[in-house]
């Protein structure tokens, strides 16, 4: 018997037995599905009202901005609140709000300033619940599938990242049959809408156990110091803090310059942009399984990051070389699923590593380094502007690996890590 249940434990989605993992692993599905709809359609619909790519980029990069500005807040409410009633204050929001597209859509009121306020107050939204879906994870699920149950976590995500804008545009053909521009984005908003009332269902369905808010006892502002504090004061934490900042500023902003690539380096057809744009996402899939296949018998996940790093950095200077479609999607897809594998088992040694009473602060802190790949992707196009992208592109791969060897040199806690 005992055998039959360590084998259960290995399997590639064994902590999906747990029930109120399910319906938490089905939320994200749909919660990040409705979350690249809504990018797709936001993007769309303010290229056709301005055909500004200024205004496109102003928009995209909009997203990001409250995680800089509210994602410690969110961290510090995450270790002082009821998680699963937090979950669902922001999910009623954020439907709230995309109902509220959909009607101005839907009655021919929309202006631009529409679409920018949606972004901010959507990014506001997800500033707050994705470090409060992260720290639920181990608050149902057992320690020994706490890796693989991360793990699946962020296969959803990248499932979705892969799915989400196909399905969009097909939306915006098909509402194309029954109507104008404004029938079309009234469309894709409702069916947005629709994503995010299953995801409050299939939060109200879960149960989770009470824990003690020790955080509740101090101040807000002594919760936000304690966790500061905790980060820089555990050398693995900040070790991973600081490691989290290098793929975000100089490897995926690689994404914001495949247009270049496209056009003038490869000069394909958009179909063969769209092909460029998959193919990461493909990779990631791959990776993802195979890292929840795994995730329970990696010894040293501090040195399968510190991998994923050096894959990155390597695979991004080939495909700066790649002269040939065929080549260039098999060296993204490489580049898309080590670049996954990093995130992930980062993730899963901070859940490893931090005290459930400091987990929500601390996840929140890991999440800043989203708000910086706005700047990540200006750095990348000005210097394709003065260098072009191939250059652009390698100097980023190089960049990645002296930077790995740096964690390697001055960041030995992350070596040594065990699981």
């Amino acid at each position: 018997m005992e055998q039959a249940t360590d084998t259960r434990s290995r399997s590639t989605f064994s902590s999906l037995r747990n029930r109120d993992f399910r319906y938490l692993w089905a939320g994200t599905c749909f919660l990040s599905g409705g979350h690249w709809l809504q990018q797709l359609t936001v993007g769309w619909a303010c290229y056709e009202m301005t055909r500004s790519s200024i205004l496109l980029g102003a928009i995209n990069g909009l997203r990001f901005v409250p995680f800089l500005i509210f994602s410690p807040l969110a961290g510090v409410a995450a270790d002082r609140s009821d998680r699963r009633r937090m979950m669902i204050t922001t999910q009623w929001f954020v439907l709230a709000t995309a109902l509220g597209m959909a009607l101005v859509a839907h009655l021919e009121w929309l202006e631009v300033w529409h679409l920018f306020a949606f972004t901010l107050a959507t990014g506001t939204v997800w500033s707050f619940s994705e470090p409060v879906r992260q720290a639920l994870i181990p608050d149902i699920v057992p320690r020994a599938e706490l890796m693989n149950a991360v793990a699946l976590n962020s296969a959803a995500f990248n499932f979705t990242k892969i799915i989400g804008p196909s399905v969009g545009g097909g939306l915006i053909a098909f509402f194309a049959l029954y109507g104008n521009f404004s029938v079309q984005l009234a469309g894709n908003f409702y069916v947005q809408s629709a994503t995010y009332l299953f995801v409050l269902w299939v939060i109200y369905r879960m149960r989770v156990p009470e824990r003690v808010l020790e955080a509740s006892r101090t101040s807000v502002l002594s919760n936000l110091r304690e966790g500061i504090r905790y980060v820089w004061s555990d050398p693995v934490v900040f070790a991973v803090m600081a490691t989290a900042m290098v793929p975000r500023l100089f490897a995926m902003p690689y994404q914001a310059l495949l247009p270049v690539f496209q056009k003038d380096v490869l000069q394909v057809g958009p179909d063969g942009l769209g092909l460029m744009m998959a193919a990461p996402g493909l990779g990631a899939m791959v990776a993802m399984l195979c890292v929840a296949h795994f995730a329970n018998r990696v010894d040293r996940p501090g040195l399968l990051m510190i991998a994923g790093l050096v894959f990155q950095g390597a695979f991004l200077i080939l495909f700066s070389l790649m002269r040939t479609l065929r080549l260039s999607l098999l060296t993204l897809g490489i580049v898309g699923g080590f670049q996954v594998m990093f995130m992930s088992v980062s993730n899963m040694v901070l859940h490893m590593t931090v005290p459930d009473r400091l987990r929500g602060r601390v996840m929140s802190i890991y999440m800043l380094d989203r708000g910086i790949t706005p700047a990540g992707a200006m750095l990348a196009g000005i210097s394709a502007h003065f260098i072009g992208a191939p250059h652009t592109v390698l100097a980023m791969g190089v960049l990645v690996l002296v930077l790995a060897a740096v964690v390697v040199a001055f960041m030995p806690s992350l070596r040594k890590v065990r699981a």
